[in-house]
């Protein structure tokens, strides 16, 4: 997902500036939360159409900002617990294919207790 450079980048970022002492679990999970909150702002209260406009604009900028924001705290939770994101992300999948059998969801928005 990311790049092991950009991962070290990060990595770097935080340590130069003694960072790692604020970054516990908890408080990552908060700020991940926090920036996806943020980057919710960005689609409030628009409709698809003023998205695909801003998408062409100078407002996309703030749109990145925000995704990379998310990334790097999840990045940062991921590296301090150990976790192997591609590998958690390709178990969720296998799961989530099991929950929701192709034959019983296609075209479907139901939550999985919704269909059985």
């Amino acid at each position: 997902m990311i790049k092991p450079e950009i991962l070290e980048r990060l990595i770097s970022f935080r340590r130069e500036r003694d960072w790692e002492q604020f970054h516990n679990p908890k408080d990552l999970a908060i700020s991940l939360s926090i920036e996806a909150s943020e980057l919710l702002e960005w689609f409030q209260w628009k409709t698809n159409d003023e998205i695909n406009i801003q998408l062409k604009s100078e407002k996309r900028q703030a749109l990145e900002d925000e995704l990379a924001d998310v990334t790097a705290y999840l990045a940062y939770l991921c590296h301090d617990l150990g976790v192997d994101i591609n590998q958690a992300l390709a178990t969720k999948i296998d799961k989530n294919a099991k929950k929701y059998p192709v034959d019983q969801v296609k075209g479907r928005a139901d939550k999985y207790t919704e269909y059985s």
